[in-house]
C-alpha cells in the first residue's frame, strides 16, 4: 500500500467518519483511480470507523505543515 498526496486528495471530501467499505464505495462512485481503491482494500479491517484521512495515511499534510510567519507578509 502506498499513498501520494494526489491519491489521498481523492478522499479529502469523503463523508467522514466512515468505515473501510464506505470509503471504497465513495472512491468508486467518485471515479478515483484504481490505486486508491486497491490501497483501501489492502487495509486491515476490524470494523473500525475512520475519522479522517490522517488515520489512514498518518503522513498526510495538514494546515500545520504549511505554517509561515504571517507577520513577515
Amino acid at each position: 500500500m502506498y499513498w501520494t498526496l494526489e491519491l489521498a486528495s481523492y478522499l479529502s471530501d469523503a463523508p467522514w467518519p466512515a468505515t473501510k467499505d464506505e470509503l471504497i464505495d465513495y472512491a468508486i462512485r467518485t471515479g478515483a483511480p484504481l490505486e486508491v481503491v486497491e490501497n483501501l482494500q489492502s487495509m486491515e479491517d476490524e470494523g473500525e470507523i475512520y475519522e479522517s484521512i490522517e488515520e489512514i495515511w498518518p503522513d498526510y499534510p495538514t494546515e500545520e505543515d504549511y505554517l509561515w510567519n504571517e507577520d513577515e507578509y
